[in-house]
């Protein structure tokens, strides 16, 4: 019997010694996130996003990955960003990740999602954390743009997929405004009961056996014209380009990009 529990016991001792040494692996395969080649941060900066996007990652087992570079001659920045993913992925061993990828020289940007994130962070969802994070990235905040692609992300990634999280029927001040508005019907209803009832109609002193029309009259009085502008069509930058795609590895993954 106590041959027994001694085997017990070293086969529980392996067993965590495979599990320390295994979760070690894990924790200190992803050790950098940030990848900035083309110097558009500073170091504290740098180390402020690393922790942010260490946070996220851990919270949604989905690692948060920002690639700059300044090259005039990568034409395109999600072909780029593909080769740049699939050699990561590797070295790694994560699949799942989102990836925000910048060429200065061009002034593109591309956000992409990897493996699980291809359908937490779908099409429609990398356009709106686009819409938020193209005028900090046009005024040059570079390190603003960055921390809120990955909260947005975060928070969008919260949602169920194939939910739009910017939709009005989701935002608290909407489900307050019903609230009160129900409060406001139910405070009325009780006010409206709670006097006399009224009796009398328009029709209590009318006789109408003897009253007649004794002539009509129409008489045209103002006429009511509206107007309506035709919006033109905004020459402004940011053109959308990419929405999602496979890479020279094989993955796939949803995406959208931009000129900043």
């Amino acid at each position: 019997m106590r041959e027994l529990q001694v085997k017990w016991l070293l086969a529980l001792c392996v067993l965590f010694i495979f599990i320390g040494v295994d979760g070690v692996t894990v924790s200190a395969a992803v050790d950098q996130r940030v990848y900035d080649n083309a110097n558009l941060l500073n170091e504290s900066e740098i180390a402020e996003l690393e922790v942010v996007a260490a946070e996220h990652s851990e919270k949604h087992g989905t690692d948060f990955l920002f690639l700059t570079i300044s090259d005039e001659e990568v034409f395109d920045i999600q072909d780029y960003m593909g080769d740049f993913f699939d050699a990561w992925a590797v070295e790694n061993g994560q699949e799942n990740a989102v990836l925000l990828s910048m060429n200065i020289a061009t002034r593109d940007v591309y956000l992409a999602g990897f493996g699980t994130a291809e359908t937490t962070l779908d099409n429609q969802r990398v356009d709106l954390v686009l819409d938020r994070i193209l005028p900090e990235m046009q005024r040059g905040d570079y390190a603003d743009a960055f921390h809120e692609t990955v909260t947005t992300s975060s928070r969008y990634m919260e949602f169920r997929p194939g939910v739009n999280p910017e939709s009005i029927f989701l935002k608290t001040w909407l489900h307050l405004a019903i609230a009160l508005l129900l409060a406001g019907g139910v405070v009325g209803f009780m006010l409206y009961n709670s006097g006399g009832r009224v009796t009398t109609t328009p029709t209590t002193y009318f006789d109408d056996n003897n009253t007649r029309v004794t002539s009509k009259l129409d008489q045209f009085r103002n006429k009511t014209i509206s107007r309506r502008k035709v919006p033109k069509k905004s020459s402004g930058g940011g053109g959308g380009f990419g929405g999602g795609g496979v890479t020279g590895g094989g993955r796939s993954f949803s995406g959208g990009g931009r000129k900043f």
